[in-house]
């Protein structure tokens, strides 16, 4: 299956500035070995040290969350959109 990967802005440095990356693969976690096998600082920034996607990332198969279609292993649709979305946290409790 076909499947386009969109890299947000803060990840673009470690896929040689590309906001889009094209795979040939069945699930998420082949895309994101092929992912890992182009851009190997990618994965300390999406995988912990046991495997899994950091709390803090979220990746989205057309515009749902992939951890509601079965996780990493979710099967790919075809010419399916991927997307990475790091949660964004921060800022100051109480200012108006």
């Amino acid at each position: 299956m076909h499947a386009t990967l969109k890299v947000p802005s803060p990840l673009r440095r470690f896929t040689d500035n590309q906001s889009q990356l094209d795979f040939e693969a069945v699930t998420v976690n082949n895309v994101l070995d092929q992912l890992f096998d182009r851009c190997p600082e990618m994965r300390a920034q999406l995988m912990d040290e046991d495997g899994q996607l950091r709390n803090f990332v979220n990746i989205y198969m057309d515009k749902v969350d992939i951890r509601e279609r079965g996780g990493l292993g979710a099967p790919l649709t075809h010419n399916c959109e991927l997307r990475i979305v790091p949660a964004i946290a921060g800022g100051r409790y109480g200012i108006a």
